[in-house]
């Protein structure tokens, strides 16, 4: 929607500057390229021409913060060994997705996240699970702890790997279904 909405605005724009073109050159009949926009050739009081500037600048910035915010944040950390036969690098997201997509198949789990911060030495994950309401989140932790952590430990060679889950309800099934 975002995207349309800014193709819209776009078009639109587009649109306006080329009749403001056309009637320029006077080249729609219709419209007198020589009459005035408003009625009265008088300046507005300073006022408003001070609001408009400031109101103006507002919309700049706002802008410029819509701009910012479309700018992607987050940085994939690497991590590296060096030992004797060579270096190994490792994208931290890599190392997650096998581990995203097994804890995204337990029963009741809709959405995985999962990033790895800290060295390779001392990292932590911090595990976001979106789940439908109606799902066990005891047993999703349990699974989460019993089976998919210690594969990832293993599969990183750190068994000090502490996570942290955070779960997130998104309605049920059956409740997506009546809506």
């Amino acid at each position: 929607m975002n995207r349309f909405l800014l193709g819209l605005l776009g078009l639109v724009l587009l649109l306006a500057g080329a009749f403001a073109v056309v009637v320029h050159y006077g080249l729609v009949p219709q419209v007198d390229r020589d009459a005035s926009l408003v009625p009265g050739t008088a300046l507005p009081p300073a006022w408003v021409l001070w609001v408009v500037a400031a109101a103006a600048v507002v919309i700049a910035l706002l802008c410029l913060r819509w701009l910012t915010a479309q700018i992607p944040r987050r940085k994939v950390a690497t991590w590296r060994w060096a030992e004797e036969a060579g270096t190994t690098r490792l994208s931290t997201a890599t190392a997650t997705a096998p581990f995203t997509e097994e804890v995204g198949a337990y029963p009741g789990v809709r959405k995985v996240e999962a990033a790895l911060t800290g060295s390779h030495t001392a990292p932590n994950l911090a595990l976001v699970v979106r789940a439908h309401g109606d799902a066990d989140l005891r047993g999703i932790r349990r699974r989460i702890d019993d089976e998919g952590l210690p594969r990832l430990r293993e599969a990183l060679g750190t068994p000090d790997l502490q996570a942290t889950v955070e779960f997130r309800m998104t309605p049920s099934k059956a409740e997506a279904r009546v809506h």
